[in-house]
C-alpha cells in the first residue's frame, strides 16, 4: 500500500532507519571520540613541550593581565594560551580528517581503476 499515510512515528521509524542516518551517527560518535584524542594530544603532550621552549610555564596559562586581581575583584586577563591551544587543537583534527579522507579517495579510486580494467578485459 503506496498511498498508505504511515503517521509521525511511522515516518520518524523510516527516517532513522535508512543507512544514511546510521552512518551519520556513527560517524559523529567517533568523530567526538576522535576530538578527545586530540585534546589530549595538545593538552597532555605538546603544550608542556612548548611551555618548556616558552620558559617553563604552562602553555595553556599564557596571558597578558590587565587587571591585577584585588580583594574585590577577579583578575583581567587576556588567555592567549588558550586560543593558541585551541588553533593546535583544530589544526590536528583538521589535517588528521585530510588524511583520512584523502585515504578513502585513494580506496575509491584504485577501485573505480581496478572495476574499469576488469570491465575491459571482460570485452
Amino acid at each position: 500500500m503506496a498511498g498508505e499515510k504511515k503517521g509521525f512515528f511511522g515516518e520518524f521509524k523510516e527516517f532513522i532507519s535508512r543507512g544514511n542516518v546510521v552512518d551519520m551517527a556513527v560517524g559523529i560518535i567517533i568523530g567526538g571520540l576522535f576530538t578527545a584524542i586530540v585534546n589530549s594530544f595538545v593538552k597532555d603532550i605538546l603544550n608542556p613541550i612548548l611551555g618548556l621552549l616558552v620558559g617553563g610555564t604552562d602553555f595553556g596559562e599564557l596571558k597578558v593581565v590587565l587587571r591585577a586581581a584585588t580583594e574585590t575583584t577577579e583578575e583581567l586577563a587576556i588567555r592567549y594560551g588558550n586560543l593558541i591551544q585551541n588553533i593546535i587543537q583544530f589544526l590536528l583534527t583538521a589535517f588528521v580528517l585530510f588524511l583520512i579522507v584523502r585515504g578513502i579517495n585513494r580506496m575509491k579510486e584504485k577501485a573505480e581503476a581496478e572495476a574499469k580494467k576488469a570491465a575491459e578485459e571482460a570485452k
